[in-house]
């Protein structure tokens, strides 16, 4: 049904417009510096007459949801994309219990994947990287490793399983988004950790990427969710019920 294609396009909607508008929210209100400024200082002095950026003002996406009033929109917004996410990962597995059991298996630890991926991204939304550092930035690494790998799961799938006829245009184009994620991801923990103001605005730019990408491999979904039915629900609920009773008996 084509009702169903609302759920990759929500996700998208709600992650990326969210997002860039905390991002501009900080930006207007000084909280952070653009991303296309490079130049930094150690100090500001109260007489600066252009905005003046430090280590405190990268515009990562943790820092663009640090400050009120943004961090209330921040907090709305991955909360609301977490739990749109974990939703996503469950019709995902549903659909391919109905149309490729065969391949239930590796559909369950793309699940597995996805659901960490959403806790952590909620963790990390919840707890201010000022107040609660270490568990914010805990969740934010749990949720960049896992969809690495959920985006790689997946892409699997797209070559194993038959679902919309499409998957010959579809893989090479989630190949190439799932290489992205991997090395991005490596890039920006490299540059991350690093204390100069250059390395970390260019982690900064890498984070916005990965976000940007896979918002965009979530979009592509859409093909398979305008062909999902709501029969392939009582197929996921029906093989719980099965091991219900394997584990009874």
């Amino acid at each position: 049904m084509v009702f169903w294609i609302i759920i990759p396009i929500t996700l998208f909607s709600v992650s990326f417009f969210g997002s860039w508008t905390v991002y501009a929210l900080a930006l207007r209100n000084g909280h952070v510096c653009s991303l296309q400024n490079w130049e930094y200082r150690n100090s500001c002095q109260t007489n600066d007459s252009e905005r003046c950026c430090t280590n405190n003002h990268i515009p990562t996406i943790s820092c663009s949801g640090t400050t009120a009033p943004e961090n209330s929109l921040f907090s709305a917004t991955v909360n609301a994309g977490a739990f749109l996410f974990l939703v996503f990962c469950i019709f995902h597995h549903a659909h391919i219990l109905g149309r490729n059991s065969n391949h239930s298996l590796l559909s369950k630890f793309a699940l597995v994947f996805g659901c960490v991926a959403s806790c952590g991204a909620f963790v990390a939304g919840n707890c201010n990287p000022v107040d609660l550092w270490l568990l914010h930035y805990l969740g934010a690494a749990i949720s960049f490793v896992c969809l690495c790998f959920y985006c790689v799961l997946l892409t699997s799938l797209t070559n194993r399983c038959v679902l919309t006829g499409l998957e010959r245009y579809l893989y090479p184009v989630r190949i190439i988004s799932s290489s992205i994620q991997i090395s991005v991801t490596i890039l920006y923990c490299i540059f991350f950790a690093q204390e100069d103001y250059f390395f970390r605005h260019i982690s900064a730019i890498f984070e916005w990427t990965l976000s940007v990408n896979v918002e965009v491999f979530e979009l592509s979904f859409v093909v398979e969710f305008f062909f999902f039915s709501s029969s392939m629900i009582h197929t996921l609920l029906d093989k719980r019920d099965e091991e219900k009773q394997l584990i009874l008996s």
